[in-house]
């Protein structure tokens, strides 16, 4: 399989250059995001898991977007080989569908913790239908606690 093609993924509209590649791996109940970067430390994602499956979603968090604040929502697994890439200006989080899972992401920006952001997973006004029932279990106490998107703190325009 090949994974990464620069001339492909360029012709398709994704970016060249990636500094950065991470892999998380949860267990099924977890559920992680809906997180960002504020400019200028804002990062394109192309995603993807190696094991298991994971319901992955994107919102458009750019102010003046015709999209603003609509979510995609796509089954990333290891038996699909599907990626998605998540440009900057976008939230992204992800649940655990499968028992365990392994998700990796390149990034077109380094990490900053101090730029990072999120809005909670259950912000009404976004209504993302998660395919989890109850609630997710395994959650980090900053995404519990993160802020609808109409109090988030965003510096994205379109």
């Amino acid at each position: 399989m090949e994974s990464y093609n620069r001339r492909k993924f360029s012709e398709n509209g994704i970016p060249s250059e990636f500094v950065q590649d991470n892999i998380s791996r949860s267990v099924k109940g977890t559920l992680r995001g809906l997180h960002y970067q504020l400019n200028p430390h804002s990062q394109g994602k192309l995603v993807r898991v190696t094991e298991g499956a994971v319901f992955d979603v994107a919102v458009d968090i750019r102010f003046g977007s015709p999209t603003f604040g609509q979510w995609f929502g796509y089954i990333l697994s290891a038996e699909n080989r599907h990626a998605l890439y998540i440009p900057p200006g976008f939230a992204h989080g992800f649940c655990v569908l499968t028992d365990e899972a392994e998700f990796t992401y390149k990034c077109t920006a380094f990490y900053v913790p101090e730029a990072e952001r999120a809005i909670i997973w259950n912000d009404p006004q976004i209504a993302i239908q998660w395919p989890i029932t109850p609630d997710p279990n395994l959650m980090s106490e900053k995404d519990k606690n993160a802020p609808t998107l109409s109090k988030a703190e965003i510096n994205f325009y379109f």
